[in-house]
C-alpha cells in the first residue's frame, strides 16, 4: 500500500468517506435508503407522504389558530397549542426531505445534516411524550380532582410545565448528538431509514464504543417509562372515576374523548420504544421501516383530529376565527 501523508485525506471508493492519515476511516455524509430503489415505489412514498404532510399542517394549523380566541384560554387549550406547534416542527424535520429525496433521487444527507436532523427528532420527540404526560395529568385534575383544579393548574404551573418540557426535550437531544456523532464510524454509511435515526446509526459505529451511547439510551428509556407510567396512572385513575360522574353523557362524553387520547399516545410511544430497544439490525425489514413512520409521521396528523377536531368548543372557535377572517380580508 501506497505511504499516505498524515494530513492529506484520499477518496475511498464508497461515496461520502474518506481516508485520514492514519488510515481510518472518516463519515463525511450519510446515505438514506429509504423505503425501496423501485421509482413506483418512490412515487407512491412521495404522494402520500406530502398528502400526510400538509394534512398534518392544516389541522395543526387550524388547531394554533384558537389561540386567537379569548373563550379558549383554559390550560386544556394552551397544552393543545403546544402540541400542535410541536407536531408542525417535529413533522418537518424528517418529512419533506424525504419528499425531496426521492423527487429528485438523491439520498445523501452531510454528517452535520445527519446531526441535526437528529437533535431536532429527538429533542421534539422527547418533548411530545412531556407534553402529552403533561395533558394526561390534566385531565387527570380536571375530572378526579376537580375542586383542586383550579388553584393546582394555574396560569404559571401550566407555563412552567411547558418550559420544563420543551428543555427536557432539548437536554435529550443534546446528549443523543454529543455522544452518538463523537464516537467513530466504522466505515459504512449506509443509513436503512428514510431519516437520520439514532438505532440504525448505532449499527455504524464502533463496537467497542457503542456502549457509551447505550447508556444514553437507557438513560432516555427510563424518563420514558416514568412518562408511560405517570400516564397509565393518570388515565386508569380517570376510568375508575368515570362511572361516579353523575349524567350518562357526562360519563360518555369523558369515556368517548379518554379512549382515542390512549389509542394515539399508546401508539406512539410503544412504536418509538419498540424501535428504540429491540437489537440493532444492519439490513431491517420493511416492518421496521413501517413502524417508524407509526412514530414519527401517523401521531403528529391524529393528534390534532383526536384532541382538538372532535371537540365541540374548538370547532366553535374555529367557526368563529375562520368567520372573523374571512370579514376581515372582505
Amino acid at each position: 500500500m501506497a505511504k499516505l501523508s498524515r494530513n492529506q485525506p484520499i477518496p475511498c471508493r464508497r461515496k461520502g468517506i474518506t481516508t485520514n492519515g492514519l488510515n481510518r476511516t472518516e463519515v463525511t455524509e450519510f446515505v438514506l435508503m429509504g423505503f425501496s430503489d423501485s421509482l413506483k415505489v418512490q412515487i407512491l412514498h412521495t404522494v402520500l407522504f406530502l398528502f400526510v404532510y400538509l394534512a398534518a399542517l392544516m389541522v395543526n394549523l387550524l388547531t394554533m389558530l384558537t389561540a386567537l380566541d379569548g373563550h379558549l384560554q383554559t390550560p386544556v387549550y394552551f397544552f393543545l397549542r403546544n402540541l400542535s406547534f410541536l407536531d408542525i416542527c417535529y413533522i418537518s424535520v424528517t418529512v419533506p426531505k424525504s419528499i425531496v429525496n426521492s423527487l429528485t433521487h438523491k439520498t445523501s444527507i452531510s454528517f452535520f445534516g445527519c446531526s441535526v436532523q437528529v437533535f431536532f427528532f429527538i429533542d421534539l420527540a422527547s418533548t411530545e411524550i412531556a407534553i402529552l404526560t403533561v395533558m394526561s395529568h390534566d385531565r387527570y385534575m380536571a375530572i378526579c380532582q376537580p375542586l383542586h383544579y383550579e388553584v393546582i393548574m394555574n396560569r404559571g404551573a401550566c407555563v412552567r410545565m411547558m418550559v420544563m418540557s420543551w428543555l427536557s426535550g432539548m437536554i435529550c437531544g443534546f446528549m443523543h448528538v454529543a455522544t452518538t456523532f463523537s464516537l467513530p464510524f466504522c466505515g459504512s454509511n449506509v443509513v436503512h431509514k428514510f431519516f437520520c435515526d439514532i438505532p440504525q446509526l448505532l449499527s455504524l459505529l464502533d463496537s467497542k464504543v457503542i456502549i457509551i451511547e447505550i447508556r444514553v439510551m437507557v438513560f432516555i428509556t427510563s424518563l420514558v417509562i416514568v412518562c408511560f407510567v405517570s400516564i397509565a396512572f393518570s388515565y386508569v385513575s380517570i376510568f375508575s372515576t368515570i362511572p361516579r360522574i353523575p349524567s350518562k353523557e357526562g360519563r360518555s362524553k369523558t369515556f368517548s374523548t379518554c379512549i382515542p387520547h390512549l389509542l394515539v399516545l399508546t401508539l406512539f410511544m410503544i412504536s418509538g420504544s419498540i424501535a428504540y430497544v429491540k437489537p440493532i439490525s444492519n439490513f431491517p425489514s420493511v416492518l421496521d421501516l413501517l413502524l417508524s413512520v407509526f412514530y414519527t409521521v401517523i401521531p403528529t396528523t391524529l393528534n390534532p383530529i383526536i384532541y382538538s377536531l372532535r371537540n365541540k368548543d374548538m370547532k366553535v372557535a374555529l367557526r368563529r376565527q375562520c368567520g372573523m377572517l374571512h370579514g376581515y380580508f372582505d
